[in-house]
């Protein structure tokens, strides 16, 4: 099996010659594929997620980034998106969908991941990203320049308990069973794997661009099984890099650029 990667495509940035092109070139080169979210935004998501599986007729593995939950909410998206997925040959939303056996050898897991203000300094950084205004259960605000960030950092800390608590599950049902496992995320889960223009990006951004909780737990069940390998395969950052937290696991960002979405 020949599986592609694609993460954070951004797909309302481009016209649809450029989607098409997308299209065509991964129809030249894969059995499957795998998008780590940022995808569109709630209004955009499900007519591209559509558009994708009319294209390529394949099975589509993914899950959501960010922007997916842009001019929406978390919970109202994720479900639309759940039901779209369970109404369609190809596409299998990986949060939900809990193991993929691609080979008898290597199994695929995935959960979208949040930026959930572990890493880093969050009391301190001055970074406002735009799912704070754009994003339903992100909104709180007390002013028009001033958020609390007591409530909003309760929240990360909730949105990256939930992916770590799941993959860590997921985790373990097949680490045990398969000597190869793949984890899609759209979120760093390392300080080292938040790649940006190079560098590893610093305690003010940290917050905001990994996920600590799904981190952990891919230590914890790693290390435990020793004997099956681990490819992480995340985006986000918009950076590239790579970064080997244990001799048994791999982590790939995938870097992006506005206006050119491209095979990993």
């Amino acid at each position: 099996m020949r599986l592609a990667w694609l993460t954070d495509i951004h797909l309302n940035f481009v016209n649809a010659d450029v989607r098409f092109s997308l299209w065509e070139a991964l129809d030249l080169q894969c059995d499957a594929v795998v998008v780590t979210g940022d995808i569109g935004e709630r209004p955009s998501i499900v007519g591209y997620l559509r558009q994708m599986e009319v294209a390529l007729k394949r099975p589509i593995y993914f899950v959501l980034g960010n922007h997916d939950f842009y001019r929406g909410s978390i919970s109202e998206t994720r479900e639309v998106v759940t039901q779209l997925a369970a109404e369609s040959e190809y596409l299998e939303y990986l949060t939900t969908t809990g193991m993929v056996e691609l080979t008898p050898q290597t199994a695929l897991i995935g959960h979208d991941g949040w930026g959930d203000a572990r890493l880093g300094d969050f009391e301190n950084s001055d970074v406002i990203l735009n799912d704070y205004a754009l994003i339903e259960d992100l909104q709180f605000w007390v002013s028009p320049r001033e958020l609390d960030k007591i409530k909003l950092r309760d929240v990360l800390h909730q949105l990256g308990d939930e992916a770590g608590q799941q993959l860590e599950a997921n985790l373990t049902m097949v680490a045990s069973d398969y000597a190869n496992v793949i984890v899609a995320t759209h979120v760093p889960p390392f300080r080292e794997a938040t790649w940006h223009e190079g560098r590893i990006s610093d305690d003010n951004w940290l917050p905001h661009f990994s996920c600590g909780a799904t981190g952990e737990a891919v230590l914890r069940v790693m290390r435990s099984n020793p004997e099956s390998r681990l490819q992480v395969l995340c985006g986000h950052t918009h950076g590239g890099g790579e970064f080997q937290p244990l001799e048994n696991v791999n982590v790939l960002t995938g870097p992006a650029t506005y206006g050119t979405p491209a095979i990993q």
